[in-house]
């Protein structure tokens, strides 16, 4: 396979994943905090920039942090390269780069989810974005689900599922984040610190499958299992271990990777090691944010060995032309 349409089905699979993850979380967040005072809703709304790292951009076009102006940065605002519709937008085209390697049912899903989503502007939806993240959530599960029922098992579906699941552990490091510092702020058992648990797991949508397996609502026990479950599939070592799982089903994809084919397992098998032998109270506590950067950082950089070993970007193309499909795919 050659290496940018490993890229590319790599990114597709990421950018869908990471628009269904924020949206469910901007929703989430815009519902926990209907009923919160005003200093409180606008310290949350700060918050949730940090996510996608857009404090700085925001603050360029945007004198200040509150709900319509978050959502309108989040969903579709032309300075956010990680906004909603960008991510479907850039789905789409790594998708159109790679025709003959989908089937025509994930095609036209996906197509019909940038139509039916690109022209959203946060005015669309005053009484919060419900809608659209329906939309993403339905579009982004259906898209999951007809890839494994319409494409070969092969080598260009284990680089989606690489894409897929390494971004799913991201998302859910940086959820954890967000919101752990306010669940850190108040003791176990408060009404306050029990709506956070919830919209910490509802953000990652593991309320269900906590109370099914845990049930005890405590700040342990909820990180924990967004961390270190080994079979729900939005936990960061479930995630990371389909990811290690897809590297081996890849192997040494491409002559890049024959000089180095160990590096991403390497990185990856190291952070799952880490992960397995974790002791989560060790790290409760104010010594969660150092925690969590490093573990975001980690992630990272196995992306960046992945990126190293099966893509390769300098591609000589006719002037004019950009040397990649998006000029920047983003981690």
């Amino acid at each position: 396979m050659l290496s940018r349409v490993a890229e590319s089905l790599y990114w597709m699979a990421r950018y869908v994943e990471r628009a269904e993850d924020l949206t469910r979380a901007l929703a989430v967040h815009f519902q926990a905090l209907l009923d919160a005072p005003h200093e409180d809703a606008e310290r949350g709304w700060t918050s949730l920039l940090t996510l996608t790292g857009g404090e700085e951009p925001f603050a360029r076009h945007f004198e200040r942090v509150d709900e319509e102006s978050v959502c309108e940065f989040f969903i579709c605002h032309s300075a956010n390269a990680n906004a909603v519709v960008a991510c479907v937008a850039r789905a789409r085209e790594n998708a159109r780069a790679v025709r003959d390697q989908i089937s025509s049912e994930m095609w036209e899903h996906l197509n019909r989810l940038y139509f039916a989503v690109k022209d959203t502007r946060a005015g669309d939806f005053p009484r919060g974005p419900y809608e659209l993240y329906r939309q993403m959530r339905d579009g982004s599960q259906a898209f999951q689900g007809i890839t494994h029922a319409t494409m070969t098992h092969g080598e260009a579906f284990h680089f989606m599922q690489l894409g897929k699941h390494l971004e799913r552990a991201t998302q859910t490091v940086r959820l954890l984040g967000v919101r752990y510092a306010n669940v850190n702020a108040h003791e176990d058992g408060t009404a306050v610190a029990t709506l956070e648990l919830i919209a910490m797991l509802k953000s990652c949508s593991a309320f269900e499958p906590f109370r099914q397996t845990a049930g005890h609502l405590a700040a342990a026990e909820v990180v924990d299992f967004l961390l270190l479950h080994r079979r729900f599939p939005r936990a960061v070592l479930c995630s990371l271990a389909s990811c290690a799982e897809a590297l081996q089903s890849v192997g040494a994809a491409s002559p890049a990777a024959e000089s180095r084919p160990d590096r991403p397992r390497q990185a990856l098998g190291k952070l799952c090691a880490e992960l397995e032998y974790l002791d989560i109270h060790e790290v409760l506590g104010p010594g969660m944010d150092a925690f969590l950067d490093g573990l975001v950082t980690k992630v990272h950089r196995v992306g960046d060995e992945i990126a190293a070993t099966y893509f390769s970007t300098q591609v000589i193309l006719p002037e004019g032309r950009p040397a990649r499909l998006d000029q920047q795919q983003q981690q």
